[in-house]
Order: C-alpha cells, then sequence, then structure tokens
C-alpha cells in the first residue's frame, strides 16, 4: 500500500486550507472582485473571507458553495487540488468538507475537466438533521445514485424517497435537500454544470 505523499499515516480530515485560499484568490481575481462585494455577495462576514484567503478559518460546505455561487464557479474550483496524470482515490480519503448544519460529509472525486462540467462527489450522511441546499450556479443538474441505505432528496417540496441502487435527477439552482433516513447512507452526486 502506499503512503500518502506527505508522509502522513492516513487521509486528510479537512480540506488543506492553502488549497482553499489560493483558490479563492484565483476566482476573485478573475472576477474582478473586492473582499467587500464577493463576502457580501455570498452573503458572508468581509473577516470571513478575508480569513479563509490567508489560509485560516474553518470552512463549511455552506460558507464555500455560497462563495462558488457569488463568483459564477462551480464548489470543486474552490476545492480541488492539482491532480497527477492518474488518480485513485480510496474509499474514505479525498478532499472532504462537512456540513455546519447536518451530519453531512461531501468528498470530491472528479472535478469537471476543461469542456466538459460535471462533477463527482461522494457523500455520507446520518439521520438527524436534513441537508438544506442553497441554489447552485444556473443550469446545474444533480445526478445521484444510493449506494447504501436510504434517502429523501430533491427540490424543496417534491423530495423523493430512495433506496440503494436508486438513480435520481433534478435541478440544482433551486433549493433542495437530502436526508439520511437510514444510518450509513452514502451516495454519489454527478452536479452536471450548463
Amino acid at each position: 500500500m502506499t503512503e500518502p505523499a506527505d508522509g502522513r499515516d492516513g487521509p486528510p480530515s479537512r480540506l488543506p486550507l492553502d488549497w482553499i485560499a489560493a483558490s479563492l484568490r484565483r476566482e476573485r481575481t478573475r472576477a474582478g472582485l473586492s473582499l467587500s462585494e464577493l463576502a457580501k455577495r455570498a452573503g458572508i462576514a468581509k473577516s470571513t473571507l478575508s480569513q479563509l484567503e490567508t489560509a485560516g478559518g474553518n470552512p463549511s460546505v455552506e460558507t464555500l458553495w455560497a462563495l462558488g455561487v457569488a463568483l459564477g464557479v462551480p464548489f470543486s474550483a474552490l476545492v480541488e487540488p492539482p491532480a497527477p496524470a492518474v488518480q485513485v482515490i480510496r474509499a474514505g480519503e479525498g478532499p472532504t468538507v462537512h456540513s455546519e448544519r447536518a451530519d453531512y460529509a461531501a468528498t470530491l472525486l472528479s472535478a469537471s475537466p476543461p469542456g466538459a462540467r460535471r462533477d463527482i462527489y461522494h457523500l455520507r450522511m446520518e439521520p438527524g438533521a436534513v441537508r438544506e441546499s442553497d441554489p447552485h450556479i444556473p443550469g446545474t443538474v444533480e445526478h445521484l445514485i444510493v449506494g447504501a441505505g436510504r434517502l429523501a432528496a430533491g427540490p424543496r417540496g417534491e423530495t423523493v424517497e430512495l433506496g440503494a441502487g436508486d438513480y435520481m435527477s433534478y435541478r440544482g439552482d433551486v433549493p433542495h435537500a437530502y436526508e439520511a433516513l437510514a444510518d450509513g447512507t452514502a451516495f454519489v452526486l454527478v452536479m452536471q454544470h450548463v
């Protein structure tokens, strides 16, 4: 078994903040926005954004999604590290961000390559709080396949209960939610950006 290149014994439990900081600075500069303007558009404090751009803080899924929407870029543009030519992500590894509102963890498996606009995530969720998701960038469609457990998912007011092996697609540019209905619920989510 290959040890991680940085010498650690296991996968990182959180995203390296320097990836997020560099991505935020790059995308904010590309968009021509000041710290104040981006913070306002994303609905977060300017001090929070400043801290994230200097590799400080502890960003949640919600904060990073809000910043991606405000910048008009997919979530993956803010969290994906540079990828080698051959990439293997073992179960339980990969850049993972946790929700502050539910027992929900999103692991980016593959960001959209140039010319295509899709990202692939492996998600784990436990019963308890519902994971409410704000609309993503316009034209986003979500495709999900439940691998284990049971899940209620979909646009607000149109959620559907799914079991292991079930597939669903729906608009991701409207408010939507995910709720684990059984312990150990896991699913793959493909976000397609038009």
